[in-house]
């Protein structure tokens, strides 16, 4: 009986043949047979790195695509042609192998980094001895040839494939600090535009076969879509490294006329904020808010950040203002949604009201707000119509309040209820029961939501007459619910407060 042979998926890096580790050159070197993936034409990425490797005793196996893009008139569709091909591929190479012959498959880059060796590893790995032997991707050879670190200290990298949608693609560049998005070619524009909505377009460079003696790169924005191959990336770089160079591509420069956006950063963690507000963040040459908003953000290298007490909205406003004017983009930072009980009406009454400032663009960016986060994490208590209050009487009086309570509860509206209590302001929540109380039977569902999408996060229900006012604090948003309002209990015993979107004639 012949011994078994032996599979190695063998990475032959990006391009320059002399970047093959020494391992992957001795087994190229022992092999038995020599297989590589090859397009029609018959020419091979992998096997003209390791070509000057090749002997004339190797037997070579060339693995020849029946398509190479998901356009196909085959009846089971590219993925059926495609897997076929593996299958076949697959067997094609077992034959080798059950002769005890050592082989060896060339895979550019890195064999297990979208790479197409996996396909057949996964085939034959259970029935032959099998090896991955690493090689240098594409994505740290586009680094070496920048001269760019990819991240540093507690960066983030994300790789991505631009065959994602323009608007997945958006959304995580947008929310990472570093990328390379690989597979360009025919995704170069849908790529391009991506990074441009992510407000990442000027800071990112186009590589293309990194390492090889075809390599090339250049700011991605003055890169042509029909002279973009299959085997180019895009990459963004450290941020910090970036800030602390002169060479392109750079951060667009202060056109001299500056602006204030205002946005909402979500009522807690980055899952919560949305891409465009992302993109601002990014972009703010100076961020101004309440210092515990400001934290949230992440520093980035040359931006400034002025913060400042919870109770100086004015003067907050004001100083975003007179930096603007002077030509910078600044940011203000909300939590939650910027127009809900936050800073979107302080900034204007400032811009409007002072005639100097009359120039400056203001512009409000949405956030997720605080009763949405909270309803949702108990059902649906603002199916139907509903008011949202603050209970904080520091900007309006008192009976102001109480006569809106009134009017909701009679109007028997869904209430949200920010702002219920703080150190100082203790009694507040007990006389908001007791006007609610006037319309609402003692049975009506209430949501004490605490510290929403945060570590601490509490969901309470409990009935509008067993409310304890001592439980409640400036961390808590309180949902009162309305006649209809509803609270169920689930098969696996969860607790759901919901509102029907009809209303009894």
């Amino acid at each position: 009986m012949s011994p078994t042979g032996r599979l190695y998926g063998v990475g032959v890096g990006p391009g320059d043949p002399e970047l093959l580790t020494v391992k992957a050159a001795r087994l190229i070197a022992e092999a038995d047979v020599v297989a590589y993936y090859s397009a029609r034409h018959g020419r091979s990425i992998a096997r003209s790195i390791a070509e000057g490797l090749l002997r004339e005793h190797h037997v070579e196996e060339p693995l020849v695509y029946p398509v190479t893009t998901e356009d196909t008139d085959d009846p089971g569709g590219y993925e059926g042609v495609i897997r076929q091909f593996y299958d076949d591929s697959a067997e094609r190479l077992a034959v080798h192998l059950a002769a005890g012959r050592t082989v060896v498959v060339l895979c550019a880059g890195d064999p297990m980094f979208y790479g197409s060796y996996m396909y057949l590893h996964e085939r034959l790995a259970h029935r032959f001895p099998a090896e991955v032997v690493p090689g240098v991707t594409s994505v740290s050879a586009a680094s070496a040839v920048l001269g760019r670190p990819l991240v540093e200290r507690d960066e983030v990298l994300t790789i991505l494939p631009g065959t994602l949608s323009a608007e997945e693609l958006s959304r995580r560049l947008a929310d990472t600090d570093a990328a390379a998005v690989l597979k360009l070619g025919r995704t170069f524009d849908n790529v391009r535009a991506a990074l441009d909505d992510a407000g990442r377009l000027p800071e990112t460079w186009y590589v293309e076969r990194a390492t090889s003696s075809r390599s090339r790169h250049a700011p991605l924005a003055d890169v042509p879509a029909d002279e973009v191959p299959y085997f180019s990336l895009a990459m963004l770089p450290s941020p910090t490294s970036a800030a602390a160079r002169d060479d392109l591509p750079a951060p667009a420069p202060t056109t001299g006329r500056g602006e204030v956006t205002v946005v909402g950063l979500g009522p807690a963690g980055p899952r919560w904020l949305t891409p465009e507000v992302a993109r601002a963040l990014r972009e703010a040459e100076h961020l101004v808010g309440y210092g515990p908003y400001v934290d949230r953000v992440p520093a980035r290298p040359g931006q400034q950040r002025h913060t400042s007490g919870n109770q100086v909205e004015t003067e907050r406003a004001a100083h975003a203002l007179e930096l603007a004017l002077d030509g910078a983009r600044v940011v203000v930072v909300s939590s939650g949604d910027p127009g809900v009980f936050a800073m979107a009406s302080a900034v204007y009454e400032v811009a409007t009201g002072q005639p100097r400032f009359a120039g400056v663009p203001v512009r409000v960016l949405p956030g997720l707000t605080a009763a949405q986060a909270a309803a949702s994490r108990i059902g649906a208590p603002l199916g139907h119509d509903f008011a949202v209050m603050s209970l904080s009487d520091r900007l309006k009086p008192w009976p102001v309040i109480e006569s809106r309570l009134a009017a909701a509860s009679a109007a028997d509206l869904v209430l949200a209820l920010y702002n219920p209590a703080s150190a100082s302001r203790r009694w507040q929540v007990g006389a908001a029961k007791d006007v609610l109380l006037r319309h609402r039977d003692p049975k009506t569902p209430v949501v004490v939501a605490r510290d929403v999408g945060r570590p601490g996060e509490k969901i309470t229900v409990v009935s509008l007459g067993d409310l304890d006012p001592e439980t409640v604090d400036m961390k808590c948003l309180l949902i009162i619910g309305s006649s209809t309002t509803q609270v169920s209990t689930r098969g696996d015993d969860s607790v759901v407060v919901w509102t029907p979107r009809t209303y009894p004639a």
